[in-house]
């Protein structure tokens, strides 16, 4: 992609340009914000570093690049995390700069930015770039601040300290010092008062005076002022004012007529610096359609269901909407989706909701061909604007949803009333984890429950699918999730409760038992490397699960999704399980087999999440009078009858009473119950919720508090395979997630 870079000076600009170019990229221009008043060094600003802003002008001969600069107008006005277009605040200065250099250079696709750790910085530039097309480049970001300053000095970045703000940084004796020479000094503070060795905890700030993208020239600083903002005894305050510097060519560094004197800190502007001036505040905010506008309410299409389940005590719920057609066509995948989207938008409405209440989609799509078009339709309902707490996390996979006779889309989203979800959504690219760059988000946590978009086995740093194939997909899915769950403080390897693998029928039959073989050995990994962790003392067993499904986002093989119940406290988790019986007389006697069947991970009273696998073996049992039928034999059209079917249904809800009411929870606990069926096994998508809305309507009469008939969560998704292992063996499978609140 080319780049334009947003430059303060430090040394963390600087390498990130070196890191975009490492990755590929190509620096085509400068972007800088500078005070108004030229001779004032800092301003109070929670954005942009200015200090040193007299000598960034040189930045464009050094480099041969051109400089765009604005003078910053505005203040800091919106002062939440997430970022609102709000006018007269800073972050718009950005907006117009970075504009113009757009409208300049038409061929810039995106903005690179020296961001480490602070997410009120990364997410206005995320915001500015989201407005105007352009990707984010964030290759610091997450980074190791020790690795990385030691990766600055030994790739030839020449910084030195323009302003220090911290215990054990004196103004009058660190100030014009270069990192490197302070390298040691800065992890001794670290370890006695706990600075951020990079500075980003505004500990100390930076100029870049010379490195290797310097191709030109380098920086001579030859004379200067300190000027004390603050004489406290503990951690002084004191920035670098310069007076005079000159250019020295790399060429001949030895040769005094190399050096371009720059004495005069104001130069007449030269060809390569362009000042933006424009008083624009920027294009007006979106107007995106509304409800009414979206929707043709005279659209002849007859709906399978609109399942929605409603909590008194907490307003947590799902909402499903898929198309029934029992002629096998669809409209298209995009009308469908704008059926679905526009159904579930009205039910949120009727609940006084909206999409900013949505903590997780599901997008089921009959065709990952058209996962372009299937975007196009989502944002125009899910948008950034519409969810100021945060986009809801999302996976999106295809299923043989045609085959069904369920159009071309099914949704499901889990909905919430209260305001205490917590949103993490990196759109910039980074070598962190993979960008959500859309509104999507990484992940969402919830009442402890931490919901994880599914994550693909991409390289973060290109965003392409780690070469090798399903083996080395799934170990860099696990690891990218891996880096999801610390920033909520957790490991996929302690705290996971379900761990859902969907699997491409690509994979060859010959890898699949070596890629759940490598899945299990890199959580093994993680979980020894976590073993010394005394924060992480208790450890979860997740719920593995494995589906087929024809495609995946990118042509993936794999994809992962786990599910985290997050404690502040991990010491109060107590995995198990009570003895308690499950109320009534379901027509089924316990069996010990049953146990072998049910894979569950229960945090007593608190979280169940449990899976029941049906086999062929277990329909079986179930009910002796029914024969084995092969996959051989269902490809020529013999099925499951109608009795066997209401007959393994009901077996299920007795399993699924069983299972919660050893977990000390109940049916209206439940958050998702998905039942996951083989297209190819015969039995019709309307047959089977037939025989569960039966079976489940007799859970009233068994426990008097509930009314669940029209009101559980279930839905039902045709794959190609599923089970506990990548042997996809079962004729059903019920993923089943409870929480009490």
């Amino acid at each position: 992609m080319k780049v334009v870079a947003l430059v303060s000076g430090g040394k963390d600009s600087c390498y990130a340009m070196m890191k975009c170019i490492q990755y590929g990229h190509q620096i085509v221009a400068l972007a800088n914000l500078l005070p108004s008043d030229d001779s004032v060094d800092e301003l109070d600003s929670y954005m942009y570093q200015t200090v040193g802003h007299q000598i960034i002008v040189s930045y464009a001969e050094c480099m041969g690049l051109p400089l765009f600069r604005r003078r910053i107008r505005g203040s800091t006005r919106h002062q939440d995390l997430s970022y609102k277009k709000t006018l007269g605040d800073e972050v718009e200065d950005m907006y117009i700069l970075l504009k113009e250099v757009k409208k300049q250079i038409p061929s810039v696709d995106a903005v690179s930015s020296g961001a480490i750790a602070s997410d009120y910085q990364r997410l206005r530039v995320e915001s500015v770039c989201s407005r105007l097309g352009l990707v984010s480049l964030a290759y610091l970001w997450k980074q190791d601040q020790s690795l990385l300053l030691q990766e600055m000095i030994d790739n030839g970045i020449s910084a030195v300290l323009v302003k220090v703000a911290a215990i054990g940084l004196d103004p009058k004796k660190h100030l014009a010092q270069e990192i490197s020479s302070l390298f040691n000094y800065l992890h001794k503070l670290k370890e006695l008062y706990g600075i951020n060795v990079c500075g980003e905890g505004g500990e100390y700030e930076t100029l870049t005076l010379d490195c290797p993208l310097f191709v030109h020239y380098r920086i001579i600083l030859k004379e200067f002022k300190i000027i004390l903002h603050s004489l406290d005894t503990i951690a002084p305050v004191g920035v670098l004012h310069p007076l005079s510097f000159h250019l020295e060519n790399k060429g001949d560094s030895t040769s005094s007529s190399s050096c371009k004197k720059v004495d005069n800190l104001y130069p007449e502007k030269f060809d390569l610096v362009h000042e933006v001036t424009d008083d624009c505040l920027g294009d007006p905010e979106d107007i995106h359609q509304s409800f009414s506008d979206i929707t043709d309410q005279n659209e002849p299409v007859a709906f399978d269901s609109i399942r929605v389940r409603k909590k008194i005590r907490d307003r947590t719920f799902s909402i499903s909407c898929c198309l029934q057609n029992r002629d096998k066509v669809s409209s298209g995948l995009k009308a469908d989706l704008k059926i679905a989207l526009a159904t579930i938008e009205r039910e949120l409405m009727g609940c006084g909701l909206d999409w900013k209440n949505v903590l997780y989609v599901h997008l089921y799509i009959s065709d990952m061909k058209m996962f372009a078009a299937a975007n196009e339709m989502y944002v125009t309902f899910i948008t950034h604007e519409k969810c100021p707490l945060g986009v809801p996390s999302r996976s999106t996979v295809e299923l043989p949803l045609i085959d069904e006779g369920l159009g071309g889309a099914y949704v499901e989203v889990l909905v919430t009333s209260d305001q205490s979800k917590k949103v993490l959504h990196v759109q910039s690219i980074s070598s962190w984890a993979p960008s959500c760059i859309g509104p999507y988000s990484q992940a969402t946590l919830h009442k402890n429950v931490l919901y994880m978009a599914g994550q693909l086995g991409l390289d973060p740093a290109t965003m392409n699918l780690c070469s090798g194939g399903s083996i080395f997909e799934i170990e860099q899915a696990l690891k990218n999730s891996e880096a999801v769950a610390r920033c909520f403080g957790c490991s996929i390897t302690t705290s996971s409760v379900f761990i859902i693998v969907y699997c491409s029928k690509s994979i060859p039959t010959s890898e699949r038992k070596a890629v759940q073989e490598r899945l299990e050995g890199v959580l093994m990994a993680m979980k020894s490397s976590d073993a010394n962790e005394k924060s992480r003392s208790k450890v979860l067993n997740p719920v593995c699960l494995y589906i087929e499904l024809p495609d995946l986002p990118k042509r993936a093989l794999v994809e992962v999704k786990p599910v985290l119940y997050v404690m502040e406290d991990a010491e109060a988790m107590t995995e198990g399980s009570s003895q308690r019986e499950s109320w009534g007389d379901w027509g089924f006697r316990p069996e010990s087999w049953h146990d072998s069947i049910i894979t569950k991970c229960i945090i007593t009273g608190s979280i169940c999440a449990a899976a029941l696998c049906i086999t062929d073996e277990t329909v079986v049992r179930i009910c002796p009078e029914h024969t084995v039928i092969g996959q051989r034999d269902r490809a020529y059209g013999k099925s499951l009858n109608e009795q066997t079917i209401e007959k393994v249904a009901r077996f299920c809800t007795y399993l699924l009473d069983k299972i919660l009411w050893e977990s000390e929870l109940c049916w209206d606990d439940i958050m998702s119950l998905r039942m996951y069926y083989p297209s190819s096994i015969g039995i019709s998508f309307e047959s089977l919720s037939g025989s569960f809305e039966d079976a489940f309507a007799a859970v009233p009469e068994f426990h008097q508090s509930s009314n669940l008939a029209t009101e559980l969560p279930y839905i039902l998704v045709p794959v190609s395979g599923s089970g506990s292992s990548m042997a996809f063996g079962d004729v059903l499978t019920c993923e089943l997630f409870a929480q009490r609140m």
